[in-house]
């Protein structure tokens, strides 16, 4: 039976593509949030970096801590056993991404303005759709294809490795 070699296979690989997919959507995702709200700037850019490191403690807790059950949960419900790794990769980003954009247009702006208020939920019609269509063609296009190479990457490696051994 073939392994799929682009997702992980173990928990440290679980985590490496974590990081890997966290680390790239937060450093891109935030700035172009940002600098919508507020405008393209260095001084924009500078003060979203000041915000990214708490961001992406947030992103990972909320992937491991909510969206990761949530999105486990609902996979079974319109997965079928026949779907290929493309629609099963595209529905678990889509359930991802919309379970994180949720929380992350609420809570990124508390970060951002340094204070809890309302204000993300009375404007969460207007902010939501863009922050959904940012972070869900980011996660699609750049940060899931690039794990997916490192994790195709590894595998191969490890795979020449232990050919090497039973030989």
């Amino acid at each position: 039976m073939l392994r799929e070699t682009r997702l992980p296979r173990n928990s440290k690989e679980g985590i490496l593509f974590l990081l890997i997919i966290s680390i790239i959507s937060v450093n891109t995702i935030a700035p172009i949030i940002v600098g919508l709200e507020r405008g393209f700037s260095r001084e924009v850019y500078i003060d979203t970096l000041k915000i990214i490191p708490f961001m992406w403690i947030i992103v990972v807790l909320s992937v491991r801590l909510i969206a990761g059950p949530v999105v486990g949960k609902l996979m079974p419900k319109f997965i079928g056993q026949t779907d290929g790794f493309n629609a099963r990769v595209l529905l678990n980003t889509l359930l991802n991404v919309t379970v994180l954009s949720i929380l992350l247009s609420i809570i990124g702006t508390w970060v951002g303005t340094k204070q809890i208020s309302l204000e993300p939920l009375k404007n969460f019609l207007h902010i939501w759709p863009r922050n959904f269509a940012i972070a869900f063609w980011i996660e699609l296009l750049v940060a899931q294809p690039i794990a997916r190479f490192v994790m195709k990457t590894l595998h191969a490696k490890q795979d020449r490795k232990t050919e090497s051994v039973d030989a």
